[in-house]
């Protein structure tokens, strides 16, 4: 697990945006709720919530889906992840985005069948943002007891700079270029580094 420390003002400055998107907003605190405390949301939504704030769009422009990932190496099973997703589905039946729910236990076990190499399990749910596409998206937040947990591997400044940086520990360039070719023709201010 990497951390580099993040500066107070950084959080406090995710926290104030992400708080102006209603729908990831309440997603963030409804989750609450959940039986499970071992979860972040994060990866695009919360990004792209950044991006659009920055660059003046509309706070949902891009958003596909929201992420919930969290980790429970006692349950392997693809129903257990199907059960939480229905959870959530119900806690939030209107949500405008789609809700998309991994548990980064069990990402190996379908990993090679999706991208096309192995990959070994994953010991944590950080460990699994650890290896996330870019620097940027390497990012998960959740909200305990009213108090914002921030988990940023490769610190902010890459987000707030609208900085799109590979994260080479996993991925490819084909998922990388994909990534940036899409994200490009949405938001056209972003700096794309080169793989």
């Amino acid at each position: 697990m990497i951390q580099i420390n993040l500066s107070n003002h950084q959080i406090e400055r995710l926290a104030q945006i992400v708080q102006k998107h209603k729908a990831v907003f309440e997603f963030l605190v409804g989750a609450q709720e959940l039986e499970i405390t071992n979860y972040y949301i994060g990866a695009g939504c919360i990004t792209q919530t950044v991006w659009n704030y920055l660059s003046d769009m509309p706070l949902e422009h891009g958003i596909k889906d929201v992420d919930f990932v969290y980790f429970d190496d006692n349950d392997l099973s693809e129903d257990k992840e199907d059960q939480l997703k229905l959870q959530l589905e119900r806690l939030f039946p209107d949500y405008p985005f789609k809700i998309d729910v991994k548990n980064e236990a069990r990402v190996h076990l379908w990993y090679e069948s999706r991208f096309g190499y192995e990959i070994s399990p994953y010991r944590s749910v950080e460990e699994a943002i650890d290896t996330w596409p870019t620097t940027a998206t390497s990012l998960g937040i959740r909200i305990s007891s009213n108090k914002w947990k921030v988990y940023a591997p490769y610190g902010l400044d890459d987000l707030f700079n609208k900085v799109v940086r590979p994260n080479k520990r996993q991925i490819t360039k084909e998922i990388y270029d994909k990534k940036v070719h899409r994200w490009k023709a949405q938001w056209n201010d972003l700096i794309i580094e080169p793989w």
